[in-house]
């Protein structure tokens, strides 16, 4: 098969008869150690997160491995690599083309104004060259395009995959949510029950959409590092885009 060419799989290829036990094991114990870290992330010491998250990666790696997935159905096989490096580029290249409109664009740039990242140069790089791809990107895009959909694509095909592993995925961001609303409103208790449903409703909904994307991204290409660019690209340059917002606003 070329390199280039979207991974296929006939029914002679796995008898899905009955869910694997070792892959549902492995997929339960899966969420929960994400629901675990979900809540470190956003209560423990945010300086760690670089380090923690390829190493938790990892240790979901090893136990979507020792359910017997192979490095190819977690997204990580050699032969897809380059196919996942051209789109992903593409990706990345469509993204930055994007924001670049939108930051020349006066009544636009004000999208940009996101309080969180009103940060220096030095800050936001490190943000969106360190913080993003070690502290967030690694860590989703292995659990949620590599691990969990490797495991419901065993037992349930792709397109159960996409769908669930998308729907864990806007899940995953509830508690951003309500961090970001606080955020926003500048204060350090809760924000009226209506904005913050919203706030958070609207947040799931887009992290939802934008997981399906990303799973089939996955799906079609065979490999993570597509979805692992698109993702950096979308969260760490919307941080340099951000600083760069509220930097032109001052000058």
């Amino acid at each position: 098969r070329a390199a280039w060419e979207p991974e296929r799989r006939g029914p002679a290829d796995r008898v899905r008869d009955a869910p694997s036990v070792t892959a549902t094991a492995a997929l339960v114990a899966t969420v929960a150690v994400l629901v675990v870290v979900n809540v470190w992330v956003h209560y423990g010491p945010s300086r760690w997160q670089p380090v923690a998250g390829p190493l938790i990666a990892l240790v979901l790696l090893l136990l979507a491995r020792s359910a017997g997935l192979s490095w190819e159905q977690l997204g990580l096989g050699r032969d897809t690599l380059v196919v996942g490096l051209v789109w992903g580029a593409v990706a990345v290249g469509l993204v930055a083309g994007a924001y670049a409109v939108g930051l020349a664009v006066p009544a636009s740039r004000r999208l940009f104004l996101d309080v969180r990242h009103r940060v220096g140069p030095a800050r936001a790089a490190r943000r969106a060259l360190l913080v993003v791809p070690l502290g967030v990107v690694v860590l989703e895009e292995v659990a949620f395009r590599g691990v969990l959909w490797g495991l419901l694509e065993v037992d349930y095909g792709a397109a159960w995959a996409s769908a669930a592993s998308s729907v864990l995925f806007g899940a995953w961001h509830v508690l951003p949510a309500v961090d970001g609303a606080r955020v926003t409103s500048g204060q350090e208790e809760p924000v009226a029950r209506g904005a913050l449903v919203r706030q958070v409703a609207g947040t799931v909904l887009f992290t939802t959409v934008a997981g399906l994307v990303f799973a089939l991204l996955r799906q079609w290409s065979g490999s993570l590092v597509t979805p692992f660019l698109l993702h950096w690209a979308t969260n760490g340059l919307g941080i340099l885009a951000a600083a760069w917002a509220w930097r032109a606003r001052r000058d």
